[in-house]
Order: C-alpha cells, then sequence, then structure tokens
C-alpha cells in the first residue's frame, strides 16, 4: 500500500505549483495574491508496490490544495499541512511554517505487494506521523517577477507506535510560469530516516529470513533517498487561475545507504524508484 503514500508524495509536489498561479497573472488592478484560491485535482500514477519495490502498479492519487484568506494549504492523498505564516506579495523574501500530517501506508498490509517474499515478512499496519515543517520562498528570481524558489525542511514522527520514529525532509522546488496558461517546476528532495524508521521497515530477522527466503539484516537510519522531478501544468480550458489544467509529473529516486542495501530494496526490490503521473486540476 505504498502507492497511496507515493501517491500523496506526488500529489505534494504537484501541490507547490497552484499557491504560484496567482503570481502569473500580471495584469490585475489588485494584486491576485489578495485573493483567495483553491485548486481540486486528480491523477492516474504509476508507482512502487512500497518504497525499494520492483514493480509497478496504477493508483489514483486525489489532492486539493490552495490559499484562502492568505493562508496556503495542501491536502494531498494522505498528506496535509498548512501554512501558519500568511503569504506576502510580491517579489520578496518569505518565511514558512506550519504543521504536516501524514498516514504511512508502506507495507501496511500485504495485498499490494507483488514479491512473495516481501509479502512473506507480513504486514506493518498504518502509521499516522505528525511535525511540521518551516521554509524560505523568494519571489521573482531569474525570469520574471512571478518565478519562485522555495527551500523547506520538515521533521514527521510517527504517534501510533507502528515504527516509533521520525523523518526529516529537506526539500527545493524552482518553479516559472510560462504563461497566463502553462507552467513548469523542478524539485529535489530528500529523506533522513531514524534508526527505529529503517529497522521497522527494511531490517529482516532471522525468523523472517526463514519465512521469506530473504538475507538477515539489521538496518541503520540516515539518508534513506534522494529524489528528483520535472512537473508541468497546462490549461485545457480558462486559464492558471481559473479553469481546467492537465498536470503531468515525472520522478527519478534512489534507495540509499543501510536502507538501500537491506535485502528488502537490493534483492526483492530496486535502488531506482520511478514515478509518473498525469492528471487534471481544475483551479477557482
Amino acid at each position: 500500500m505504498l502507492k497511496r503514500h507515493m501517491a500523496a508524495a506526488m500529489a505534494w509536489s504537484v501541490a507547490s505549483l497552484f499557491p504560484a498561479h496567482a503570481m502569473a497573472q500580471s495584469h490585475q488592478d489588485t494584486d491576485p495574491l489578495d485573493r483567495d484560491i483553491v485548486a481540486v485535482g486528480a491523477g492516474l500514477a504509476v508507482v512502487p508496490d512500497y518504497e525499494g519495490a520492483n514493480h509497478y502498479s496504477p493508483v489514483v492519487a486525489p489532492a486539493a490544495i490552495g490559499s484562502v484568506e492568505g493562508h496556503s494549504f495542501v491536502l494531498a492523498g494522505n498528506q496535509a499541512s498548512l501554512n501558519l505564516l500568511r503569504d506576502r506579495s510580491g517579489p520578496v523574501w518569505e518565511v514558512q511554517a506550519g504543521p504536516v500530517a501524514l498516514i504511512n501506508f508502506n507495507r501496511a498490509t500485504v495485498g499490494g505487494t507483488h514479491d512473495p517474499r516481501v509479502r512473506a515478512l507480513g504486514a506493518l499496519g498504518l502509521a499516522v506521523e505528525l511535525g511540521g515543517y518551516v521554509g524560505v520562498q523568494k519571489t521573482g528570481v531569474l525570469t520574471s517577477p512571478y518565478d519562485r524558489l522555495t527551500i523547506t525542511v520538515s521533521y514527521r514522527h510517527d504517534v501510533t507506535g507502528v515504527h516509533d520514529a521520525g523523518l526529516w525532509q529537506p526539500g527545493v522546488t524552482y518553479f516559472t510560469p510560462l504563461s497566463l496558461h502553462a507552467a513548469v517546476a523542478i524539485t529535489a528532495s530528500a529523506d533522513i530516516a531514524e534508526d527505529r524508521y529503517a529497522r521497522t521497515y527494511y531490517s529482516v530477522s532471522p525468523a523472517a529470513s526463514s519465512r521469506s527466503g530473504l538475507a538477515a539484516y539489521d538496518a541503520r537510519g540516515g539518508l534513506k533517498n534522494w529524489t528528483v522531478g520535472l512537473i508541468g501544468v497546462r490549461t485545457v480550458r480558462g486559464n492558471l487561475l481559473h479553469g481546467v489544467q492537465l498536470v503531468a509529473l515525472g520522478t527519478f529516486g534512489r534507495m540509499t545507504g543501510s536502507i538501500g542495501n537491506s535485502p528488502i530494496v537490493a534483492e526483492a526490490g530496486s535502488r531506482g524508484q520511478w514515478l509518473g503521473a498525469l492528471g487534471l486540476a481544475y483551479s477557482f
């Protein structure tokens, strides 16, 4: 069921585009950032069965994102966040901070896992991860007064006792509108996992080794993976501020360190992780 987790990560990246739609309009009597904007959408993504798998399946990824009263929010599948600091208009630096919540479906059940060895390890259950994020954002960077560079770091900790650990996630996104009808973004991020997370999802005990045929392994925390991606948005009706948009996304990531060397990844799966998605969004 990591499919849902990966789909939400995809939707989270796509969501970073939509608050910036307001910046794409350069000829208005009032600053477009002073008005509310909301976008809802869904996409069909092809994602790994679990984080580190080499088998891919389709999954639908929903999203609802926007800015209300100057506070941007994201509700993307199993992940949500809210910027508690009000967005500022114009080509300025601004600080972002707020809560983050995620339901982690990684190996929560065995039904969506193709590899019989990983299925034999059993299900781990749903983990609810709560935390927060901080970041800085600069508007008006390279191409126009409306392109945007965002740098963030978040921390989430499991509150359900499934893995009872935390993850740090630094990330950077560069967004630029090409016109009132098209925009692109480049993203890069990494996940840094604590020891208990690594042991829960990527260790193989001697008993589990006997049951699954995978080698026994004691995973340790550290840099879990890095990911880079390209996102594009093109209107099919209306414009980026109000209308229907086609959204396309492609990412590539790599599992690293002790987690990447786990037999769950190196033997039963793959260190290289691809994700592709195509969807529709409606902004208003």
